[in-house]
């Protein structure tokens, strides 16, 4: 099990969902390499491209944004992702258990509207994941 007690980043999560706030964006990493309690890394307003620049490629990490996006010209939506880091060098021990470890932090970052498994900073391209948002979030005007 991962230990998710850390306050701060419940404290994060609820600041990344409010409306009051220009945060957009939360990143949780595990305390070291071998243990599995998970703290608050970092957290920001720069959106999905600021957040890539937080990933390091030797760990996996949970990560939690706030995406917004137009649907059409009279239209603004602000979707959740729930992000599951995995680094081209993390460790093989660490991925093995990340799966099992992303259930428990599910309970504390729980409202999303897509999950996003990413093993490459590329899989966390804006557009892309704009796509995938539009075609889970039902009614779209413009086709797509």
């Amino acid at each position: 099990m991962a230990d998710v007690s850390d306050p701060k980043i419940d404290e994060a999560y609820l600041d990344v969902r409010s409306d009051k706030t220009e945060t957009n964006w939360l990143l949780s990493d595990y305390e070291s390499d071998r243990s599995d309690k998970l703290t608050l890394t970092a957290t920001g307003s720069g959106g999905l491209e600021e957040l890539r620049e937080h990933l390091d490629e030797s760990k996996a990490s949970f990560a939690y944004a706030r995406v917004q996006y137009a649907n059409d010209k009279e239209s603004k939506r602000e979707k959740f992702i729930f992000i599951v880091w995995i680094g081209p060098n993390c460790k093989v021990m660490r991925k093995a258990k990340i799966s099992v470890h992303a259930a428990d932090v599910k309970q504390v970052l729980r409202v999303y509207s897509l999950e996003v498994p990413a093993r490459e900073k590329d899989d966390l391209k804006e557009e892309p994941i704009i796509v995938r948002l539009r075609k889970a979030g039902g009614a779209s005007y413009d086709g797509v």
